[in-house]
């Protein structure tokens, strides 16, 4: 063999060597994933405990209050299982939830926007039992919602649709235990500022105004300031909701649920509920007679807002 031949099989037994170093390398099994650990609610020293089939609640408030909101997320959580029957599956995991005596021990743990009066923090929702108000456990269902949207359902779901689901049935009637999706109930947010939204069945010159998010920056979080106009965000997240599950006598119904099954998108949206030019028009019809029908009640009442 000359020079150059033993030159050649050098490298090509020192490349065959390095291939085969990297193959294995590459053939290596990755390293497990190290367990992320589960975060931990915040549950205040002084609570009690009070068990329910489907939650753990820790609780300041007194007793009767905490077995009122006891009742009532129960209530919401067959609600909720059987409206989205088809779309989801029971969980035998208990839920945590945090109940605070009073709105201001809740505010000296409040670790969610300065406005909030509930809040959704995984694993728990923490809330504060509401004394003196009509319904004093509204917030909580609230929240629960967007639990069960997280931790049940599975779903990730954008601002319109998370905040949409949650305050359809946080502000949906409950009377002797049983919760009534849709029926929505003046005395719970966002309900009560309906008859101040002012709309005047000009679409352009609403949004002009911002009374009117049109439905495309909704989807898509184009927006005002929430900051700014979260009571307006949330009539909006609320109405659409109604809409999708109520225009036409469920029209949209099954094709929303589907939606939400899928994450709800903005191109899912055109594809299952139709052209955002054309739903707009209807959905904005459907909120003026959604705030004549308010106006028309607290008139009848005697309610000032």
């Amino acid at each position: 063999m000359t020079r150059r031949s033993l030159l050649i099989a050098a490298v090509l037994a020192s490349l065959a060597l390095v291939g085969g170093i990297i193959g294995w390398q590459h053939a290596r099994p990755a390293p497990a994933p190290v367990p992320v650990p589960a975060p931990a609610a915040r549950i205040p020293a002084t609570a009690t405990l009070l068990q329910t089939p489907h939650y753990r609640i820790h609780s300041t408030a007194a007793p009767e209050q905490t077995r009122q909101v006891a009742d009532a997320v129960e209530s919401l959580h067959a609600a909720y299982m059987a409206l989205f029957a088809d779309k989801v599956r029971p969980s035998s995991r208990p839920l945590t939830l945090v109940l605070y005596a009073d709105r201001d021990e809740f505010q000296r743990n409040n670790r969610s926007r300065p406005w909030a009066e509930a809040y959704y923090l995984r694993p728990a929702c923490y809330a504060y039992y509401g004394g003196g108000k009509a319904k004093p456990h509204h917030w909580m269902l609230h929240e629960a919602v967007h639990q069960l949207n997280t931790e049940v359902a599975g779903w990730r779901l954008p601002a319109w649709a998370n905040e949409g689901v949650a305050g359809y049935l946080g502000a949906s009637w409950l009377e002797d235990g049983v919760l009534t999706p849709g029926r929505s109930d003046p005395d719970t947010y966002p309900i009560w500022w309906l008859s101040r939204m002012k709309l005047t069945g000009s679409l352009q010159a609403d949004v002009a105004a911002v009374r009117f998010i049109p439905l495309r920056d909704l989807l898509e979080g184009h927006g005002p300031d929430i900051n700014q106009h979260v009571n307006l965000y949330y009539l909006h997240y609320w109405g659409l909701t109604h809409f999708l599950f109520h225009y036409e006598n469920g029209r949209y119904a099954n094709a929303y649920k589907q939606l939400l099954s899928l994450g709800a998108s903005t191109p899912d949206f055109e594809r299952l509920v139709g052209p955002i030019e054309d739903v707009e028009k209807a959905w904005y019809a459907y909120l003026l007679d959604a705030i004549a029908t308010m106006q028309k009640y607290e008139a009848e009442n005697g309610i000032e807002r």
